[in-house]
């Protein structure tokens, strides 16, 4: 039954992301040029961690 559920969510948000593409293209551009933007800055963070823990954690 979860399996069910699971694919449903999946199909549902496949919709509404393509939905949003069709009706308003400039704004999905933006939703796409805010997530790279996110896992930009989350991947520099984990790069300054690493960098902090190589240089003794101080």
């Amino acid at each position: 039954m979860a399996v069910n559920g699971k694919r449903i969510a999946v199909y549902v948000l496949v919709v509404f992301i393509l939905y949003v593409i069709i009706t308003d293209p400039e704004k999905a551009a933006e939703y796409v040029e805010i997530g790279f933007q996110g896992i930009s800055d989350a991947a520099k963070a984990v790069g300054d961690f690493f960098t902090w823990l190589a240089d003794g954690a101080h």
